[in-house]
């Protein structure tokens, strides 16, 4: 195999190594490396390929030819002008990716040149340096056979699409929104890649911007589902003028990998999930539809709603009690009657009957030293039905749930 290296302070060293092979590696901002046997038909010998690149590349830049892709990348970097066949020997050891605790210790031993590395006895070196010394030698040795680290162009995900007339309905918009997400999550799809993150951006009349971005709890990458999504929050949050322009931006990472055990029940998928999901927050409100999350608190509501999966270590699980409790999101208000301070009737949205045992009052407070405090009695009645309720005071009385 032989190998061409392109070095200088050139900008345009991919587009250079381009238009000799569809494959190179830039192992830095101002070096390229890549294969040339192919060439030998359309340009020569080694030499005349050099000198094709080089009349190509221009002046100031550093052309070297090798049998080795690493071997080309030290002449380049060190030899002036056109290189072929390149004898490193009499080069110092600096050249080489050298810390400076290991350079100054060969030196010390009286090693300058990389003929003189190359002559040590390759166990030494690997007792004394490990890995690295004999990596270093087998550079030196021009013995390393690697194939290269292919170049890959970064990939964006984002278009843009100008209107020929201003649109104020929803439907032509998300026409257009759909042919945007269908090319990018094909190019998401090319490249092993789903989104976390989906921006649209809606360039108003009277050069107004209405923005929108959605965060997934899990990577997706169904162009439907997506668009379900941007539609349900548009219609939430409509613009507040005709559209002129749209762009449409996707954050790529690497899709979510799961596995499952043998005997779990089969999950809804995470798309279809996060749709049903979505239309309950249509109806109840953003606020009010999440995972729920325990505190570090005595609170009698020691939970939040929390979008993503909450961090809960199993051994920090309360002990399992012996009946469920339903809490009501707000607490029902209510009216009860008491006889000797123990409530004997309750009335309240859904809840009402005469109370035929009552356990209480458990009498707790806290959060005293900040603005949330909170004082109240608790009670846990039985009603003649046969429900179970807790009830308290805070002097008013509210409903807090239900027993199963």
């Amino acid at each position: 195999m032989i190998f061409a290296c392109i070095y200088g302070p050139s900008a345009d060293l991919p587009q250079i190594a381009a238009a000799f092979s569809p494959s190179f590696e830039q192992t830095a901002p101002d070096t390229v490396v890549f294969r040339v046997d192919g060439l030998k038909r359309i340009h020569g010998t080694p030499q005349q390929i050099a000198e094709a690149i080089s009349r190509r590349a221009g002046d100031d830049i550093n052309i070297a030819i090798a049998d080795t892709a690493d071997a080309a990348i030290l002449a380049a970097r060190n030899f002036p002008g056109v290189t072929v066949a390149p004898q490193l020997d009499q080069l110092d050891i600096s050249a080489l990716p050298l810390p400076d605790e290991l350079r100054e210790t060969l030196e010390t031993w009286g090693i300058y040149t990389i003929e003189q590395l190359a002559q040590l006895p390759e166990i030494g070196l690997a007792e004394r340096f490990g890995a690295q010394g004999v990596y270093l030698q087998r550079l030196a040795r021009n013995a390393i056979h690697r194939p290269l680290k292919i170049f890959q162009p970064e990939t964006t995900y984002e278009d843009r699409i100008q209107l020929d007339h201003p649109v104020s309905l929803l439907e032509p918009l998300l026409f257009l929104i759909a042919r945007l997400l269908n090319d990018q999550c094909a190019r998401l799809l090319s490249n092993a890649m789903a989104a976390n993150e989906v921006t649209i951006r809606l360039e108003l009349e009277e050069h107004k911007e209405h923005v929108r971005t959605l965060h997934l709890p899990v990577p997706m990458r169904e162009s439907k589902s997506l668009l379900k999504l941007l539609q349900m929050d548009l219609e939430a949050h409509p613009p507040t003028a005709p559209t002129i322009a749209l762009t449409l931006t996707l954050t790529p990472v690497h899709p979510r990998t799961v596995q499952t055990g043998i005997f779990l029940p089969v999950t809804p998928a995470p798309d279809k999930l996060e749709l049903t999901l979505a239309r309950i927050r249509g109806i109840v409100g953003q606020n009010n539809v999440g995972l729920p999350e325990l505190l570090n608190t005595h609170h009698p509501h020691p939970f939040r709603l929390v979008n993503a999966q909450p961090q809960i270590a199993t051994s920090h699980l309360p002990p399992p009690t012996p009946h469920g409790f339903r809490f009501f999101r707000p607490p029902l208000p209510a009216t009860v009657a008491l006889d000797h301070n123990r409530p004997i009737r309750i009335a309240a949205p859904g809840v009402q009957g005469k109370v035929l045992s009552a356990a209480g009052p458990w009498r707790t407070s806290g959060d005293w030293w900040i603005d949330t405090v909170w004082n109240r009695d608790e009670w846990d009645i039985a009603l003649s039905n046969g429900s179970l309720y807790r009830i308290y005071s805070n002097p008013h009385w509210f409903v807090e749930g239900s027993y199963d």
